[in-house]
């Protein structure tokens, strides 16, 4: 683990959530469902634990257990600021805003740089951007 890692808890999508950033990012998934972990306080076949490992991007997810709240953010985003060549954040930018909602186009600013702000279609919010 190279750092601070997100770890989102989803209501009932953590598989598909986490195969998407998958398709995104790359890296290496892993993910363990209620059943293999020996809980009992979630379906079965739900997802208790997965992460995204050893790529440009890792993050972990879940679904919620009963009674846990569901991701939901205010106030912040995920920065991927340049963490990427440009055109490979420009590809995480669309693939990211497919199914979501566009705040701000990725595009370059009076300063200089180029950066853009999108809700994903599981309510995470990214900003994407480089320098100059």
């Amino acid at each position: 683990m190279s750092g601070l890692i997100p770890y989102l808890l989803f209501a009932g999508v953590a598989a598909e959530a986490l195969r998407h950033y998958e398709m995104i990012f790359g890296g290496e998934l892993k993910m363990f469902t209620y059943e293999q972990a020996g809980r009992t306080d979630g379906p079965g076949d739900a997802i208790a634990h997965g992460m995204l490992l050893n790529g440009p991007v890792e993050l972990a997810g879940a679904d919620a257990a009963t009674g846990d709240d569901t991701v939901q953010m205010s106030g912040m985003f995920f920065s991927l600021l340049g963490t990427a060549e440009p055109e490979v954040l420009a590809r995480w930018f669309d693939a990211l805003a497919e199914g979501g909602t566009v705040i701000d186009p990725l595009q370059k600013r009076p300063w200089g740089d180029h950066d853009g702000t999108l809700t994903d279609r599981y309510g995470v919010p990214w900003l994407i951007g480089h320098q100059g």
